[in-house]
């Protein structure tokens, strides 16, 4: 399929699978189509919010809470139309993609499988199966650690063998900030990236003047 030899080139947004302890990338999940609309909620975390102490009334405990959530489309009617360079898709449609997406939010059968050898062993304790580090990717000003709290799936259409052949995805993505990781985890330095990049924009915003809003002085 051609296009238009004068079309801009348009970034793909997606998530990275990252090694917690070496920072090496590892799975990169690229979205077929860049979502059309992704919408953000900043909760603060004040003192003053959860006590009702309205004597710091200024003071932050940490970071907002900062989630992400977007909706996904993945269709496979192009590729179909060239079956022979596009096996995979002729033989199980989108699942793959969706099984990769699942995957954030899925342990893993040598996980299970190892929690389950440590039961059957005897052990008291066991700690809980930790995923790969995700950093969600929405062009070079917004990378961020994350963590998948919402999953949906519609599956749109399908083949003559019932492999879905376009969906829809929803997610949610909270952020994880240094009060999630502890200042010492490798995530809470891609998070502090993240925090200095929006800090860096910032002054790039022009400042407006008190004349402008109609007020001489404070």
């Amino acid at each position: 399929m051609s296009t238009y030899p004068r079309t801009p080139y348009t970034l793909k947004c997606g998530i990275v699978m990252i090694d917690a302890l070496t920072r090496r990338a590892g799975r990169v999940i690229v979205l077929q189509y860049t979502p059309d609309h992704l919408s953000r909620t900043l909760q603060v975390q004040s003192v003053s919010g959860d006590t009702g102490d309205r004597t710091e009334p200024l003071r932050f405990k940490g970071p907002p809470v900062e989630t992400f959530r977007l909706e996904a489309e993945i269709d496979a009617t192009d590729q179909l139309e060239f079956p022979d360079a596009n096996k995979t898709a002729v033989e199980v449609g989108i699942f793959p993609q969706l099984a990769a997406l699942e995957a954030l939010v899925t342990p893993t059968s040598a996980q299970v499988d190892a929690a389950d050898a440590l039961m059957t062993q005897g052990a008291i304790e066991i700690a809980p199966m930790e995923s790969p580090l995700a950093l969600f990717v929405w062009s070079a000003q917004r990378v961020a650690p994350v963590r998948v709290t919402e999953f949906s799936v519609t599956e749109e259409a399908f083949d003559i063998s019932l492999n879905p052949t376009r969906a829809r995805v929803t997610l949610a993505l909270r952020v994880l900030s240094v009060n999630d990781f502890g200042i010492d985890h490798p995530g809470a330095a891609l998070y502090m990236s993240y925090l200095k990049n929006k800090e860096a924009l910032a002054l790039r915003a022009v400042a407006g003047s008190l004349d402008q809003l109609g007020v001489k002085g404070l």
